[in-house]
């Protein structure tokens, strides 16, 4: 039994290892413990069971790549076009599926997810049909990233927006620390391996977006969603949002590089294995959790623009150091042993809980929202637009890696983030929503 309970935000922890299977159980079980809704509380057990399929394929990809593969560092990039395109496609396939409501959309991607890595779990293909199973598995995975904050958003309490938004987050973080302690033990014992041919740690991992699958189809069936008309906008690009595109095209950005090349700095540089990965995603996501609780609390109580500029320069410190760090690796003046190799892993750790703070774009949009309905069709377009960016961060890293030097990847990711820190001063929350409100009941007269 896992016991990671702070203050009863993590009782979800304990609930899913007996009471998964018994979804009313475990959502009286927290409504009683944690004063948390029932629609909140399979949402929660949801968000576990993704974090427990995604901890076991996406969590794995880099080193899967490497061992059945052997890509290189341009390949590695090149790879990226077909996971990150389903996140480019996402405001096309959500302008498409809206009118089913989120929950159903929610569903749709979990069978995506379940099939892409059930087939690779069972097949070892070759190349170029892997990447098709990829680009399957990845269109669920990022189907399901605006949803979860959309559908998140929907369930909390109007003056708890925050608080909750950090409880999912930390259910995500204790879940995936989960997923990682099974990589490790199973790749450290022999349970899994990229050198047979079923690779197990994919099944387990379907297993999880099946679990998803099924909760969802739980939900639609107890809140009977009903299905909305077909949205005359699918694609929100509106002056309003320009700041939260903004820091959405270079999150896309600093992401890829703390994805791809955060960790390649760990397989190709250091040449570890994905045991010791999965071993840094254990304390990453062991401190996420208390982080993640903190950091709603701190949403609600600081506010959004003040923690943009903790995102901001969170970023531009942990990069700068990543730069120094790689270049003396590279060039020899450092070794791959001893302090450089704990270095390397504590800016691997800062520089994924420094992912989280982005959770207050989510948070920044709903509150410059004046039409609710429209917060899942803004996301959708912000994630396909960080990933239209992140794609081209991906493929010109690889180009930087290979003929400029591995440093200059973490060193221009710096520098782009002074962009977050513009934005951050530009921004301001409750302006922005009276301009919002007076145009909208504006546009309502002239109608």
């Amino acid at each position: 039994m896992v016991l990671f309970l702070y203050k009863n935000e993590f009782i979800i922890v304990k609930v899913w290892m007996k009471k998964v299977l018994r979804n009313e159980g475990a959502i009286k079980y927290m409504r009683k413990n944690n004063n948390v809704k029932p629609e909140m509380a399979m949402f929660l057990v949801l968000v576990a069971a993704v974090s427990l399929g995604n901890g076991l394929s996406d969590a794995v990809y880099s080193n899967y790549f490497k061992e059945v593969y052997h890509v290189t560092a341009v390949q590695r990039g090149f790879i990226e076009f077909p996971r990150e395109l389903p996140g480019m496609l996402c405001m096309v396939v959500m302008g498409l599926l809206g009118f089913l409501g989120d929950l159903r959309v929610a569903f749709i991607a979990q069978v995506l997810s379940l099939v892409g890595v059930t087939v690779l779990g069972f097949v070892t293909p070759s190349f170029g049909i892997m990447l098709i199973f990829l680009f399957i598995n990845s269109l669920g995975t990022h189907l399901f990233m605006p949803l979860r904050d959309s559908i998140g958003m929907s369930l909390a309490e109007p003056n708890q927006v925050g608080n909750r938004m950090g409880q999912i987050l930390s259910v995500s973080s204790a879940f995936s620390m989960i997923a990682a302690l099974l990589v490790y033990f199973g790749f450290k014992f022999g349970f899994f391996s990229f050198n047979t041919r079923i690779n197990v740690v994919f099944l387990v991992g379907a297993l999880g977006f099946l679990c998803a699958a099924l909760l969802l189809a739980i939900m639609i069936r107890k809140v009977k969603p009903k299905k909305e008309e077909r949205r005359k906008e699918k694609f929100i690009l509106k002056k309003q949002y320009r700041y939260y595109y903004m820091v959405t095209i270079l999150k896309g950005m600093q992401k890829q590089i703390a994805l791809v090349y955060g960790t390649w700095v760990i397989v190709d540089l250091l040449g570890k294995k994905a045991d010791t990965v999965a071993l840094l995603y254990i304390l990453v996501g062991f401190i996420s959790m208390f982080f993640a609780h903190k950091l709603g609390k701190w949403m609600d109580r600081f506010g959004i623009k003040n923690m943009m500029y903790v995102d901001a320069f969170s970023f531009i410190g942990v990069y700068i150091i990543y730069g120094f760090v790689v270049w003396g690796i590279s060039s020899g003046a450092l070794p791959k042993e001893g302090l450089t190799v704990w270095m390397v892993y504590l800016l691997f750790i800062l520089d994924r809980i420094s992912m989280q703070i982005g959770l207050v774009n989510s948070i920044y949009v709903r509150s410059i929202t004046v039409n609710k309905n429209d917060v899942t069709s803004i996301l959708s377009t912000g994630l396909s637009l960080d990933h239209v960016f992140s794609i081209i961060a991906g493929v010109a890293g690889g180009f930087i890696w290979s003929n400029l030097g591995s440093q200059w990847v973490f060193f221009i990711a710096a520098l782009l983030s002074f962009g977050n820190v513009y934005v951050a001063y530009k921004v301001n929350p409750k302006k922005e929503k009276e301009e919002a409100e007076q145009n909208y009941n504006f546009s309502k007269e002239l109608m």
